[in-house]
Formats: structure tokens, C-alpha cells, sequence
């Protein structure tokens, strides 16, 4: 064992008296202005950040937002008489048509989505993008009931053009049974033509021989092809155009193919940024995942090259 001259030792209790004062600065040990000055400032308070921020904004606040759907509305307004006067022309996929082949004698029509084709539903959106919520059935129906929702631009002017000149404005929508008058009350207010409630296709219709499958609007425009000969349809998804046989990248891309030379002619597709079939199809559609696993498998899907 090491012993200690009696000096040696006093010397060494006082420098282990020193290591151990609790106040003692030190390099290691920061003053307390110092520790105060590295403490990080708490977190602002208010929802976490969404991923659709940016996508609402732009929808409701870029000029080039609009700019498009009134690029789309005019293109299509500018070709509608010469497709009206073609006997021949429809714009119904081979499947929609299949029950009713013959154009002979039907009325012409045009057909629209509903929601973020006529009506924009953003400020819902940004509800939700506030409160950090996400979309859920009692809430949309909710916003569907005030009946607030403005006209994309350049969607009023079409429509009407097209009543006027004879031809029949109908809209097809996802919505519940329920928010039908609702919708239809809607797009009165907003200034589109509403011939009359069958003017309206909603989730609920029945369309008798036609097995409805979930939300595709197949059976909707078989019922329409019985009665109209469609020149043209407007939708911000692949579904308001033609069935999709399973969500996935090449289901969807299937859908599309024999069509891609409809697009701008017979079909008007429009940019929907904030939601869409597209997002699920990215998670195997299955909503029952946590959110922040859904999240990851969006970035996974990102392209870096």
C-alpha cells in the first residue's frame, strides 16, 4: 500500500475536496448562464407537420393551380360542338359501353366528377391540416352539409356552355346517399346547371344487373351509357374514367392504356395533389396502418435517379 509523507497527504485531501465541490466551474461542467444558453427552446405549440401542407397551399393559393383547370375547361369547351355533331363520337370505355352499343338516338352528355373537378373542397383539407387530424366520414360529411364548397375555375363557364347548346350535364360522385340534396343544393349555389336530381349519380344509385363494387363508378356510367352518348368526361382520378381492377402502379396503368389517346380529346384528367387514389396504392391500400408507417413507405417510394 502507497503511504503519504504528512504533507503529501494534506495536499491530496484538499485537491480531492476540490474535485468534488458540486459548484466548482470546470471545462466539463458549464456555468450556469452557459447551461442555460444550451437548453433548447420548447417546441412551438400547434399541430405536427403535415404532408399535405404544400399540396393544399398550392391548390389554394397558385395562380398556375387554376391556370390549369381553366386551360382544360376551354380545351375541351373549343372541341365540344365538333364532337356533338359527330354521331360516332362517345366517350364511354368499351366496358362501360358494352350493354348499350348503339349510339343511335341517345342524347349527348357530358360527365363530371364532383369533388376537386366542380367543387374544391380544400378548405377542408386545411381543416384538417390544422387540427392534425385526418379524414374521416363524420367530419366530410359535415363540410358536405354547409354546402360552402367554391367552383374550380373554369368548370361553371364549361357546363353552362354546354347546357346551353343542348347537351346534358350530368355528375357522378362518391359521396354518400345521404349528402345527396346537399350536393346537388351545392352545385346550384356555385352556379352549375342541375337539370333535376337524376342529373346527380351519387354512391347509393342502383343500377339494376350491375353489381356495384365498392366505390367504382362502373355501373353509374353503364346506366348513363343507356341513355346518353357521353362526348366527354372530367375527373382528377384514374376511377372517374375508367374501372381500376386493382389499386396497384400497374393496375392502374392497365386501366389507362387503351385510352392515353382520349386524353385531352374524349377524357379531361385534372391535378388533385392532396388525395387520390395514387396515395393508397403506395401502402397496399391499407389504411390500418399507423400513420407514420404509411409515411415511410410514401418516402420509400420516392425516385432518387
Amino acid at each position: 500500500m502507497m503511504k503519504f509523507a504528512p504533507a503529501a497527504l494534506a495536499a491530496a485531501l484538499v485537491l480531492a475536496g476540490c474535485a468534488s465541490a458540486p459548484h466548482a466551474p470546470s471545462a466539463a461542467t458549464p456555468t450556469p448562464e452557459a447551461a442555460a444558453a444550451a437548453t433548447p427552446a420548447p417546441a412551438a405549440k400547434g399541430p405536427a407537420a403535415d404532408d399535405n401542407l404544400n399540396a393544399v397551399l398550392w391548390s389554394q393559393t397558385s395562380n398556375e393551380h387554376d391556370f390549369i383547370y381553366i386551360q382544360a375547361y376551354r380545351n375541351a369547351q373549343e372541341k365540344l360542338l365538333k364532337a356533338k355533331a359527330d354521331p360516332n363520337w362517345d366517350a364511354l370505355a368499351k366496358d362501360d359501353r358494352a350493354a348499350h352499343p348503339s349510339l343511335k338516338g341517345l342524347k349527348p352528355a357530358v360527365v363530371l366528377d364532383v369533388d376537386e373537378t366542380a367543387l374544391d373542397n380544400s378548405p377542408y383539407q386545411a381543416r384538417l391540416i390544422r387540427s392534425g387530424g385526418e379524414y374521416n366520414e363524420a367530419e366530410w360529411a359535415a363540410w358536405c352539409q354547409e354546402e360552402k364548397a367554391k367552383p374550380m375555375a373554369g368548370a361553371v363557364a364549361f357546363t353552362q356552355f354546354a347546357a346551353a347548346h343542348g347537351i346534358e350535364v350530368l355528375y357522378i360522385s362518391n359521396r354518400a346517399k345521404d349528402l345527396n340534396d346537399a350536393t346537388l343544393d351545392n352545385l346550384r349555389k356555385a352556379g352549375f346547371p342541375v337539370a333535376g336530381k337524376a342529373s346527380f349519380l351519387g354512391l347509393g344509385t342502383f343500377v339494376e344487373g350491375c353489381e356495384q363494387a365498392g366505390t367504382e363508378k362502373g355501373c353509374r356510367r353503364q346506366l348513363i351509357a343507356g341513355k346518353y352518348r357521353v362526348l366527354m368526361q372530367f375527373g382528377d382520378q384514374i376511377g372517374d374514367f375508367a374501372n381500376v381492377y386493382g389499386n396497384t402502379a400497374e393496375g392502374r396503368a392497365k386501366a389507362m392504356a387503351p385510352y392515353t389517346a382520349w386524353i385531352g380529346e374524349r377524357w379531361f384528367v385534372l391535378p388533385n395533389a392532396t388525395y387520390g387514389s395514387w396515395e393508397p396504392a403506395l401502402f397496399d391500400n391499407d389504411y390500418t396502418l399507423p400513420r407514420e408507417e404509411r409515411r415511410q413507405k410514401k418516402i420509400d417510394a420516392l425516385r432518387i435517379n
